[in-house]
């Protein structure tokens, strides 16, 4: 029996008294066993109002099997399956539609979280009204779940601006559903920096704020996309700061010199002032930047 499309044309489900805090995306596509493992983590949050959004996108290794036998055993997960592969930032933005927390955030299918992920992220916001976006440190393992080393990237201290170069608001993030809503959701178009031009463009209506604590387990394999479309990854990365640059007004005055390394930094064209490097770091004397 084919599985049904997920409905594009659906509002957003109206808010009732029962509805979840909290709602956790997972768009996932042939990962099997690591979904399992995924969203055995999502379950186990010690929070105690959240829901699990699991978006299949025609996968073919018997994912939509593991996530629908979630699905049965814990009312809490809710299953979408697509006959035909759009990609997950295309799976990304239908799912928002489906969702009913305030505070919405989406964990990679073959990544795990720690318990107190979603109680340590949520009680921030709730603490802090004027804080949109919550982000954790991430610990990176392996396939065998082996740590591996700690996540680099939040480390870098935030800033809007700095955010144009350096993505440190990398994983976990939690965010409230109404700033989603005023920036017009994620560009299901993005196919490789979906989630980095959407936190560009979250940036620029609200406040951000660290958990220094490796709350996200990024796993590191061969089939992630970060691995095997690198450049594709860079060249849309530096278009995602490119739209950011027109929206702030800051086109005129700086240009965008990316190094094949895919380290970012901001030119200012006027020549009088210092560049703005990645990770605070000159540029290398043998780097090539490019325009890609």
């Amino acid at each position: 029996m084919p599985r049904p499309e997920p409905d594009r044309a659906s509002p957003p489900r109206a808010h009732g008294k029962e509805d979840p805090r909290i709602s956790v995306i997972v768009c996932a596509y042939n990962r099997a066993p690591m979904l399992d493992a995924c969203l055995r983590s999502i379950r186990a949050q010690d929070h105690p109002s959240f829901e699990v959004l699991v978006m299949d996108d025609a996968s073919t290794d018997g994912a939509i099997d593991v996530a629908r036998r979630h699905e049965r055993e814990d009312p809490r997960v809710r299953v979408f399956g697509r006959d035909t592969n759009a990609g997950s930032p295309t799976n990304l933005a239908e799912a928002h539609a489906h969702a009913r927390g305030d505070y919405i955030g989406w964990v990679d299918s073959d990544d795990l979280i720690l318990p107190d992920c979603l109680s340590s992220c949520a009680a921030v916001l709730d603490e802090k009204p004027g804080v949109g976006c919550v982000y954790t440190d991430q610990m990176v393992i392996d396939e065998h779940n082996r740590p591996v080393g700690y996540g680099h990237r939040a480390a870098i201290p935030y800033s809007k601006d700095r955010l144009l170069v350096d993505f440190m608001t990398f994983h976990f993030r939690l965010y409230r559903r109404v700033h989603y809503d005023k920036i017009g959701g994620v560009d299901g178009r993005l196919r490789f920096a979906a989630d980095y031009d959407f936190c560009l463009r979250l940036s620029e209506v609200t406040e951000f704020e660290r958990i220094d604590r490796p709350l996200y387990l990024y796993r590191q394999h061969a089939a992630t996309i970060s691995t095997s479309r690198r450049l594709d990854q860079i060249r849309a990365s530096a278009d995602a700061v490119r739209r950011a640059l027109v929206r702030r007004g800051m086109d005129e005055t700086h240009r965008l010199d990316v190094e094949l390394i895919g380290r970012f930094q901001l030119v200012p064209r006027d020549g009088d002032s210092e560049p703005l490097h990645a990770d605070g770091l000159p540029p290398s004397p043998d780097a090539s930047p490019t325009d890609l």
